[in-house]
């Protein structure tokens, strides 16, 4: 649980700077975040939620 809010502070962080700075528009972040919140909702979130905990565990490990 720590992890994932962590990252998605991050993650937060890393968009914001992102639209700030002109990279990345106020409207493909906001798909990017709806993408996000559906595929969430599909079978596909307890993988993607796996990947992310080896992903952090290999970290950690280093």
């Amino acid at each position: 649980m720590a992890v994932s809010i962590s990252a998605v502070v991050l993650l937060g962080i890393v968009v914001f700077v992102l639209i700030r700075g002109g990279t990345v528009r106020l409207l493909p972040a906001l798909a990017c975040a709806g993408l996000g919140f559906f595929l969430a909702s599909t079978g596909a979130a307890p993988l993607i939620t796996g990947a992310i905990s080896a992903v952090t565990g290999w970290i950690a490990s280093i």
